[in-house]
């Protein structure tokens, strides 16, 4: 384990439309971040965001993981109009977590994703996955001295926090599952259809963009992300590539892993987690344009959370499958803020 730096800054509270005053005060944000030894000379990246001198515990430490395209260190911890959706968080009194898996954001890039795809195997498999997971959360815990902490998943990302919440009970205090994907009669959006699978994909820019977009209704795109907030987003997660930010057009060399789980798991009717273990409190979150996770799948998912109590779910008018990103994303961070406060309450 290496510890990056240590930052101390003010917390941004800028106003975000349809967001709730923070709280009141200005705190000291307090940054840390950290390379954790996983093995076989991969180490994952974590952050840590948190008011300077507060006290947290199991009910206010959350970890937020990722979905198949992008890690979370460029996605949920990015600011846009000033403001992060870990700044607000953390500005609301939380010890805030983010991991990026191996393969995605500011993690260990496996030798395969420098070479070309077809020469090996789908890159960050579920199992792989599960075991950065597995030695974040007891970095997290350790340094912390806690033996729970709240956990938060988006898209695939659901899968691996969910798969923990229902293995390792005790170590899990609420869950969040935004836009979790659950058994499907098709491939999924990011499956780039047929044949085999090499250890990545690549994705430009505006593919991605036209992606996001393509899930409104088409009078309502030109409004969905506010001007460059998108160009700030891309600039920051396409440089994390070394070697895709040198092609032209420039491409993100995306770990092919989560498409290879998807063909032999949800496609195939055979869930890789079980929501039924699951006896933490837990929300699922989705937004009602969302293609990529549609509201039913979420629905179907939720259906399984058979042991969850007090388990709810929200469906987010306006919104796609990438709803951190979009002008309605305050509607998302005061679903989940509610519920992670309900905790503490």
């Amino acid at each position: 384990m290496r510890r990056r730096h240590l930052l101390a800054a003010p917390a941004l509270l800028t106003a975000v439309a349809g967001l709730p005053a923070a709280a009141q005060g200005t705190p000291t944000i307090v940054t840390e971040e950290f390379m954790v030894p996983v093995g076989e000379g991969i180490e994952v990246f974590v952050r840590s965001k948190r008011p300077d001198g507060a006290t947290t515990g199991a009910s206010r430490t959350l970890l937020m993981v990722h979905g198949a395209g992008f890690g979370a260190s460029s996605s949920f911890d990015l600011p846009f109009g000033g403001l992060s959706w870990v700044d607000y968080i953390a500005g609301r009194g939380f010890d805030v977590w983010t991991l990026d898996v191996r393969g995605f954001g500011r993690s260990t890039r496996p030798p395969a994703l420098s070479q070309p795809a077809d020469q090996n195997p789908p890159v960050a498999r579920g199992e792989q996955a599960m075991a950065d997971l597995a030695a974040a959360v007891a970095f997290i815990r350790q340094r912390r001295g806690l033996e729970k902490l709240v956990l938060l998943g988006h898209s695939w990302g659901t899968k691996l926090v969910g798969r923990l919440a229902a293995e390792n009970p005790a170590q899990v205090e609420r869950l969040v599952l935004y836009a979790p994907p659950w058994l499907r009669d098709g491939p999924s959006r990011t499956d780039p259809g047929g044949g085999p699978l090499g250890a990545w994909r690549p994705l430009t820019q505006q593919a991605a963009r036209q992606g996001i977009l393509a899930q409104a209704p088409e009078d309502k795109r030109a409004a969905l992300i506010p001007p460059g907030w998108f160009e700030h987003f891309a600039g920051v997660t396409w440089a994390q590539d070394p070697d895709g930010i040198r092609a032209s057009p420039s491409v993100l060399r995306i770990p092919n892993g989560p498409v290879a789980d998807g063909r032999e798991y949800w496609n195939a009717g055979r869930p890789w987690w079980e929501p039924a273990k699951v006896t933490a409190p837990a929300l699922v979150v989705v937004g009602e344009w969302d293609r990529t996770t549609p509201p039913p799948l979420c629905f179907a998912a939720f259906a399984e959370l058979t042991q969850s109590p007090g388990k709810r779910m929200v469906v987010l008018a306006e919104g796609t499958h990438n709803m951190w990103m979009e002008r309605n994303r305050g509607t998302l961070f005061q679903a989940v803020q509610v519920f992670l406060e309900e905790a503490v309450a």
